[in-house]
């Protein structure tokens, strides 16, 4: 995100010497964290997941499986900054075009490997390791054409203190904020264990279920950082891009929470796979989460915004105080002074969104 934000401010300046020189040097840096990352969590890898409580049973595959994912960020370090590189000059066809075909290298490498040649649960990491590394090849590829004018060059690398330090202020904030969400998910999934465990996988599956509303409208949110940094780039406040975006949003959110709400039930049942108690579980957390819909619709817009004004501080901000004053306090409260049963684990989710 950070990278996306001065690559596209530069590019909406017109400085092209400016943009191969930022592209290079970001994707060196990040090339370099994600080497760190492997180093440091690769070999406490059994450690790692006993602090995060996994049961003891599940350690010896979870270690395997859990490396073999963090291996995979290599690719996806570099995937990531690609796509921004291309988003950020509104290129988002190849960001479309390279997610389709991951999700259908990902799809049918898993149907090869579990059902045809009916491997284990370590093959389904291994898909998506060779799938993201297939995505990885057209990155290098593309970036190193002589055809592309954003191709990337170790020659235009430069670490001058200005670049590093305005990175560092835009990345170290979405890079925290990311972190620490996804570290208070792991800690509602505890929380939600009170309830058993059925109740960790309904989670899991109301979240994809509200995926399907709460997905499209990061896409809008994409396209917002970027127009709004190419016009800051260009000298122009482009305020009128973030409402444009949150009427889109808006808008899409009521047509996907009207569409939901008519065929929650077959959707539900899809998950459910006919476990009766567990349909019921899904139903109750995703009713709230449904709920959520329009608010992330918000949200989305807004963080959009943020990110292309480059006030990603605030932004980490918020989602703090979303995660750690509303969000699990809300549910602790719920779960030891109430009798909402499971409903508390989506009532958490919508008071803090």
């Amino acid at each position: 995100v950070g990278g996306g934000i001065i690559i596209a401010r530069h590019f909406g300046s017109g400085n092209m010497e400016m943009v191969r020189k930022r592209i290079s040097s970001i994707l060196f840096i990040t090339f370099a964290l994600a080497a760190v990352m492997l180093l440091a969590f690769i070999p406490f890898a059994q450690p790692f997941l006993r602090l995060l409580k996994m049961p003891e049973e599940l350690i010896a595959d979870g270690t395997k499986y859990f490396i073999i994912e963090i291996t995979g960020f290599i690719f996806l370090f570099i995937n990531t900054i690609y796509f921004s590189i291309e988003k950020s000059r509104g290129n988002t066809k190849t960001y479309m075009w390279c997610n389709i075909l991951f999700i259908t290298l990902k799809t049918t490498l898993n149907i090869l490997f579990v059902y045809v040649l009916l491997g284990g649960m370590l093959m389904l990491p291994a898909a998506t390791l060779i799938s993201q590394g297939i995505i990885t090849c057209i990155a290098i590829r593309t970036l190193t054409s002589k055809k592309n004018p954003f191709r990337i060059s170790f020659k235009a690398c430069s670490f001058e203190k200005s670049f590093v330090k305005t990175l560092a202020s835009l990345s170290l904030p979405v890079f925290l904020e990311k972190f620490v969400f996804a570290f208070g998910k792991v800690i509602v999934n505890s929380m939600c264990a009170f309830y058993g465990p059925d109740v960790i996988g309904a989670l899991g599956v109301s979240n994809r279920l509200g995926g399907l509303s709460t997905q499209p409208p990061g896409g809008f949110q994409e396209g917002e950082t970027a127009l709004i940094s190419q016009n800051l780039g260009n000298g122009n406040l482009a305020l009128r891009v973030f409402y444009k975006v949150l009427f889109i949003n808006l808008i899409f959110s009521l047509i996907c929470f009207i569409v939901t709400g008519i065929f929650q039930q077959p959707l539900v049942t899809l998950f459910a796979r006919d476990n009766e108690s567990f349909a019921v579980s899904i139903a109750k957390i995703y009713y709230y989460e449904r709920l959520d819909t329009i608010l992330i619709a918000v949200n989305t817009s807004v963080m959009g915004m943020l990110y292309g004004f480059g006030k990603t501080k605030i932004a980490l901000y918020i989602n703090i105080v979303r995660l750690f004053v509303y969000r699990i306090p809300s549910l602790y409260f719920f779960i030891h002074f109430t009798n909402l049963g499971i409903e508390a684990v989506g009532l958490a989710m919508l008071v803090s969104n």
